[in-house]
């Protein structure tokens, strides 16, 4: 299993947010590129972007922040996702030097958007399926929809997808610990490869998340948590790899 630095990108800084709200985030750093420095530096396997505004806008609204961070570690596996509504933005982050690129809104409202872009950049798409009391939510988190996280899941099963990033919008960024009991669900849904987000907050969400990997969990993202140090990215990575 591998740990995931977020960086969450809201005005062209590096922000977190509590439940998705963009009038609750905190300011972690007006460098983004340096934040990213900071968790290469200690080891991260790759890292996960977000582009608040564009969740919101439904287009990129940080892309050159994206490209910066891209250009300067070419080798790092980077996913990133927010605002990405059609296959030009796609190309974009690709060309740009994005490894993978997150379909979030899109893939809930046109789930047939999600084999056409598997289609056209094979082993690059993610499925971001954020559910609230296990219902799907859209537009950066404003709309809750009537789709089960599972249920949507499943959809997806032989498209292509390299793996659903699934968070737990009452967890996020509340420091609560991770709904493992909930990415187990997503894991056992369908035979695409889960990361865990949202929530995570110590090693303790770790050794959880990685005790039950075997259910087809592949990842964890952690944002909050290594920001304000209850989570040592160094130590967690460790354990994952001894296990």
């Amino acid at each position: 299993m591998i740990i995931i630095p977020a960086i969450d990108l809201k005005d062209g800084a590096c922000v977190r947010l509590r439940q998705g709200l963009m009038d609750d985030s905190t300011v972690f750093s007006d460098d983004p590129v340096a934040v990213a420095s900071q968790w290469v530096e200690k080891g991260a396997k790759r890292l996960h972007l977000v582009d608040l505004n564009g969740a919101f806008a439904g287009e990129p609204v940080n892309g050159e922040v994206v490209t910066a961070i891209a250009k300067k570690y070419p080798q790092l596996p980077i996913q990133i996702g927010g605002g990405i509504r059609n296959l030009e933005t796609i190309d974009h982050y690709i060309k740009a030097g994005v490894s993978y690129v997150i379909i979030g809104t899109k893939a809930v409202k046109e789930p047939a958007f999600v084999a056409e872009a598997c289609k056209a950049f094979p082993g690059k798409i993610i499925v971001g399926l954020d559910a609230k009391n296990g219902f799907v939510a859209t537009d950066g988190w404003a709309e809750v929809s009537d789709v089960k996280a599972t249920e949507l899941a499943k959809k997806f099963a032989g498209d292509g997808v390299e793996s659903i990033v699934y968070t737990d919008i009452a967890r996020d960024g509340m420091m609560q610990g991770v709904n493992v009991e909930a990415t187990v669900e997503m894991a056992k849904a369908s035979p695409i490869p889960v990361i865990a987000s949202g929530g995570i907050t110590n090693m303790d969400d770790i050794r959880a998340l990685v005790d039950a990997a075997e259910s087809g969990i592949m990842g964890a993202i952690t944002g909050r948590a290594i920001y304000e140090g209850t989570l040592d990215i160094v130590e967690a990575q460790q354990y994952c790899d001894s296990k």
